[in-house]
């Protein structure tokens, strides 16, 4: 398989998708993440493979969702696909099928999966990552969420207390900073951090050596872990969040019409001034 925007190859034991939209910061559209579930699909239903592996062309991993023209030329230009005047429902609708189930659904493919980030993660890039098994990082990789200077309080899918931390997953909400690959491995969210030039080797020896266990023996393990954070809230807490989300888009709406309070180029700009602080 291979689409505009997604690569899919299998090679031995393990499936490897890869983020091609590279002169975008791999931003993603709605068409790019429906090309994208088509891909986790096939891995999932390919009883060769036994690992799959999630990686990026580019400098970037993802840059998040892309919101080029929101509070500019009107819809988002580079979707389709989207609607022509935004309302809350049909906002909750495209989020709910494309970031929250996509996402869920990713989380819970009975195969062991591994993210390879390199880059910034930001934002949606983050619900491509967190739903993953594993996370290992380039040195110069970069973690954050900064939509809260959108007028909403994170991303749908509300990983950021599980993988940091309710005081940490505050602060870097709060200010929308980045988290580095050091800090991230600190925090138990990154598995290994490894220099840019060798992160898909490395990337791919971890691969290998998962792929070396049992199918049924690896399927049984991620679902004892996968089931104890569901028993702990996980699976409740994540649709409970994806409902506050869409009242950051209500309020937008309410104010100014639009999914979301700042134009993306105000954002970045917000984004540049924090990061010089």
């Amino acid at each position: 398989m291979e689409t505009t925007f997604i690569e899919y190859e299998v090679d031995g034991a393990v499936a490897t998708i890869t983020l091609n939209r590279p002169e975008a910061a791999n931003a993603q559209t709605l068409p790019m993440l429906d090309d994208l579930d088509e891909a986790w699909r096939m891995a999932a239903d390919d009883d060769s493979v036994r690992v799959i592996i999630l990686q990026a062309n580019g400098k970037h991993f993802s840059s998040g969702h892309d919101l080029k023209g929101v509070g500019d030329d009107g819809p988002v230009v580079a979707n389709p696909d989207a609607p022509a005047k935004f309302t809350l429902q049909n906002i909750y609708e495209i989020e709910a099928r494309r970031f929250l189930e996509y996402s869920l659904r990713w989380r819970n493919v009975p195969k062991p999966s591994i993210c390879a980030v390199q880059g910034v993660c930001i934002a949606g890039g983050l619900l491509l990552a967190w739903p993953c098994d594993l996370i290992i990082a380039a040195e110069n990789a970069k973690f954050s969420d900064p939509v809260v200077s959108l007028g909403i309080g994170g991303v749908e899918y509300h990983g950021h207390t599980w993988e940091w931390g309710a005081r940490k997953a505050k602060e870097l909400l709060f200010t929308g900073r980045a988290m580095t690959a050091e800090e991230a491995y600190r925090f138990g969210m990154v598995t290994e951090v490894v220099p840019v030039d060798e992160l898909r080797t490395a990337t791919r020896a971890l691969a290998d050596q998962i792929a070396q266990k049992h199918p049924f023996a690896l399927r049984q393990a991620k679902r004892a872990v996968n089931q104890t954070l569901d028993v702990q809230g996980f699976y409740a807490a994540i649709q409970s969040v994806f409902d506050v989300h869409q009242t950051g888009h209500g309020h937008a709406l309410s104010e100014s019409g639009l999914p979301v309070l700042v134009t993306l180029e105000a954002m970045k700009g917000e984004i540049k001034s924090g990061d010089k602080k």
